[in-house]
C-alpha cells in the first residue's frame, strides 16, 4: 500500500512505502546558508515526526547548495544534527535552486515502522 500525506497537484509532503518514508525536498528561511540548514532540518525532523520516524532512521540524504563554497558551513549544522552513529548515506552537490534567495536544500528518505 502506498499512503500520501498532504498531497496536492504538483507533490505529496511524504509518501510511505513499504517501511520507507520519502519526504519532499525542503528549503529554510534565513540570511545565510547556517540559518537556512536549521531551518530545513528542523522541517525534515517534523515532516519525519508525521510520518512516524525520526533522525536516527534516515537511509539518505541528497543536500542541494546553491554554492559549494557553502559546503563546511552546511556541514557544521548538519554534522550537529544528525544523531551519533546513525549518518545516513548522503551526496552532495550544487544546483541553482527554485528562487534565488534559497541557498540548501535537502531531500530525505527514512524508515519507519508501519
Amino acid at each position: 500500500m502506498i499512503e500520501r500525506i498532504d498531497t496536492g497537484e504538483r507533490m505529496s509532503k511524504i509518501v510511505k512505502h513499504n517501511g520507507v518514508a520519502y519526504l519532499c525536498g525542503q528549503v529554510g528561511a534565513g540570511d545565510n546558508v547556517a540559518e537556512q540548514t536549521r531551518d530545513c532540518l528542523s522541517r525534515v525532523e517534523a515532516l519525519l515526526a508525521r510520518a512516524g520516524s525520526g533522525p536516527d532512521r534516515m537511509l539518505q540524504a541528497i543536500v542541494w547548495l546553491a554554492d559549494m563554497a557553502d559546503f563546511a558551513e552546511m556541514n557544521a549544522v548538519w554534522d550537529a544534527w544528525v544523531p551519533a552513529g546513525h549518518a545516513p548515506a548522503r551526496a552532495c552537490g550544487e544546483a541553482k535552486l527554485a528562487r534565488p534567495e534559497l541557498k540548501v536544500e535537502i531531500i530525505v528518505t527514512a524508515a519507519y515502522d508501519g
